[in-house]
């Protein structure tokens, strides 16, 4: 695991557009190379902001789309059409541009498609027909995550034992202290198990789990502070959110 390094920018604006390049400079050279590439996309206004930054950057097109699949680490169990599934944000910022194959991206079940728990087994299943021998995901190139002003990351919330679950990939998510309250997300293991972690937060309202990540692990009170990729763990913020 590696430690959390802190990248700061002045506004919003800056810190989407930071985040937009050094993925396209991850994505670039790696889809030159044989294989598929995993990203695990998140929502929120900095995870789709982000999303649209790539969407107008020059180099966007400079990827081999073919060879990426996209995820979510976590989505809103409403109907597909729902204004707030984060999957139908992302389409709209970014990957109705791109030259992708739709089997490429990896969306969730909605309610239209059967039942929470079956939503979570589902996306349990299609993660496990890419994961290599001994694993329940892949190994993800890229996780984007956000931070709620709790200190959520996807839908592991502060004080739920959802943070602890130390088996299987995706967990179903009842009674969320955030509407709304059902969602699937990943487990903390297959977010670790993630080549870079990029925790993308802005705004004051985050500085406060900014400086929870800043004092260390600690999964009950900040779920932030746990993600921790295997070769880079990278926290974007704002200056308002890094308390600048």
């Amino acid at each position: 695991m590696t430690e959390p390094v802190f990248e700061t920018r002045a506004g919003k604006d800056e810190l989407a557009q930071l985040v937009a390049t050094r993925m396209l400079d991850v994505l670039v050279p790696l889809t030159a190379e044989p294989g598929a590439r995993h990203v695990s996309l998140t929502g929120g206004s900095m995870g789709i902001g982000t999303l649209a930054a790539v969407a107008a950057h020059p180099s966007r097109d400079a990827v081999d789309w073919s060879r990426v699949h996209l995820w979510w680490s976590d989505e809103r169990f409403v109907p597909r059409a729902d204004p707030e599934r984060n999957a139908g944000q992302a389409r709209a910022a970014l990957i109705d541009a791109l030259d992708i194959p739709a089997e490429n991206v990896h969306e969730p079940w909605a309610t239209e498609d059967g039942s929470l728990d079956d939503a979570a087994r589902a996306y349990a299943d299609e993660l496990a027909r890419f994961a290599p021998e001994g694993a329940v995901a892949p190994s993800f190139d890229v996780t984007l995550l956000g931070a709620g002003p709790d200190a959520h990351i996807a839908s592991l919330f502060p004080g739920r034992e959802e943070i602890h679950a130390a088996e299987g990939a995706v967990l179903p998510i009842r009674n969320s202290p955030k509407p709304p309250p059902e969602r699937v997300t990943f487990t903390l293991p297959v977010i670790n198990a993630s080549r870079r972690v990029w925790l993308v937060v802005a705004g004051a309202d985050k500085a406060e789990a900014v400086a929870k990540i800043r004092r260390g692990p600690d999964p009950d009170a900040a779920p932030a502070s746990t993600a921790r990729g295997t070769e880079e763990t990278i926290v974007f913020a704002d200056e308002a959110a890094a308390g600048a």
